[in-house]
């Protein structure tokens, strides 16, 4: 028996944003070290924690309960 269509679809969605939010933070790292920033300049550090969440939300999304 397989999952109803809402759960695939609170799947799909999850996995994007997830993804999304790792791209969003790898731009703002990016970004922000060309414009001369520093390691711990803000959008370094706003940039590292988009990434962390993403890659947590994917990580959680992969082993968490079915």
């Amino acid at each position: 028996m397989s999952a109803p269509s809402g759960r695939n679809l609170h799947s799909a969605t999850t996995t994007v944003f997830s993804a999304l939010m790792v791209i969003i933070g790898a731009g703002l790292i990016i970004r922000t070290l060309i414009l001369g920033g520093g390691i711990f300049a803000i959008g370094v550090v706003m940039g590292l924690l988009f990434v962390a969440a993403g890659c947590g939300r994917l990580w959680v999304a992969r082993t968490g309960p079915k």
